[in-house]
């Protein structure tokens, strides 16, 4: 296939090493400074999205205006997820969007589900979350860390919402770190007087990340409406 990388940074880079390993070409690659109407598409069959917050919405709407699926691993732009969905719903296009596209996070997120389940029963658990990235990611909580957070709290009864910081009564806590070269560390905690339960995804480099979203590139050509990593391994 032939994929048109828009935002050329570090991931673009490593998702470009990726993609051509297994055989695909690059058909475009797109600064995180180009606007919507100047995206070279190059008659792509696909494009991978990971640029900024505010250029996300209008790079996916740019995609799907031209007929391209697009694959978005941008985070910190979710207020817009919506808007997103409903027009590639009216342009009949094909959008897929994950906060991460490792194959190992996409399995402690189903972790996760199923120890918030159980921790529910067990109110004397007080629960946060702790996140490590690089210096250059510009989200904070990290839209991975923001995933497992909702999660928490849909299955929950205790909690109602999160916030960055410390926990307190009915709100989870998200402790956010940026330093060094870090690609993404996420920790859950339960923890009461007596003992704590944590479990803990720690990235090694970003080619789990570029992986997933040139693998799931490759599924979603030729099909059409909104999908998620949940679609694509049928967890």
């Amino acid at each position: 296939m032939k994929v048109a990388l828009v935002g050329y940074g570090k991931m673009g880079k490593e998702i470009e090493k990726v993609a051509v390993s297994r055989g695909h070409s690059i058909a475009a690659r797109n600064t995180a400074t180009n606007q919507d109407t100047n995206l070279n598409l190059n008659n792509a069959d696909v494009a991978i999205e990971f640029s900024h917050p505010e250029s996300a919405l209008q790079n996916i709407t740019a995609c799907i205006g031209h007929k391209i699926p697009v694959v978005c691993g941008t985070t910190g732009w979710l207020k817009d997820l919506d808007a997103a969905i409903e027009y590639c719903k009216t342009h009949n296009g094909t959008f897929f969007y994950a906060s991460n596209f490792s194959l190992g996070v996409n399995l402690f997120f189903k972790l996760n589900h199923m120890l918030a389940e159980i921790m529910n029963r067990f109110a004397d658990y007080s629960v946060h979350l702790e996140e490590v990235h690089h210096v250059h990611k510009k989200d904070a909580p990290s839209g991975t860390a923001i995933t497992l957070a909702e999660a928490i709290i849909s299955k929950i009864n205790r909690l109602d919402k999160w916030q960055p910081g410390n926990s307190a009564n009915n709100i989870l806590g998200i402790h956010s770190q940026r330093t060094g070269e870090v690609p993404g560390n996420h920790k859950i905690v339960y923890e009461n007087d007596t003992d704590a339960i944590s479990i803990i995804h720690d990235a090694k480099n970003r080619k789990g990340f570029a992986l997933g979203a040139v693998m799931a590139a490759e599924w979603v050509i030729g099909k059409s409406g909104y999908f998620t990593m949940d679609d694509y391994l049928n967890l």
